[in-house]
């Protein structure tokens, strides 16, 4: 009697662990970058830009070896994206200086892409930002630039 408990838990446990290991979630990732100008009198633009089309990123890597150091050779026109989405935004700036009214509409824009995002089965998993900015006299030019990186359960 011991025997057979012990054998029907073991098998049981493996199927279990066999149908555990065969639904795991698989995923897929979502990058949306904002583009936000910070050049002075409004000549920057600013942009929310999300990809449509999709790049396998091994079609472009190289590996570098100390016997092999080959140069990759990938053509940039292989990798450019002409599916996007591109929706506008204001820039920071305007003829008179920063403009904080332009800062609350592209917050209200954002907003809604990721509550869009997210009643479409989106997580936002995790979020970076950087600034280019004037580098002194002579230079007018700058951006605030932020991914939003989402991920969903593929079905």
């Amino acid at each position: 009697m011991k025997k057979v408990i012990l054998l029907s838990a073991f098998i049981i446990a493996s199927i279990v662990t066999s149908s555990a290991q065969t639904s795991a979630p698989k995923y897929e990732v979502k990058v949306i970058t904002s583009v936000e100008s910070i050049v002075p009198s409004g000549l920057g633009r600013s942009r929310l830009i999300s990809a449509n089309a999709e790049r396998d990123y091994k079609e472009f890597t190289s590996t570098q070896t100390e016997d092999d150091n080959t140069r990759n050779k990938s053509k940039r026109k292989a990798i450019r994206v002409k599916d996007f989405e591109e929706t506008k935004l204001l820039n920071f700036y305007n003829l008179v200086g920063i403009r904080f009214q332009n800062i609350a509409a592209n917050d209200a824009v954002i907003s809604s892409k990721i509550t869009t995002m997210l009643a479409e089965g989106w997580d936002l998993i995790f979020v970076t930002s950087a600034v280019e900015s004037d580098a002194g006299e002579g230079d007018s030019n700058g951006i605030f630039i932020t991914r939003f990186i989402f991920k969903r359960a593929i079905q």
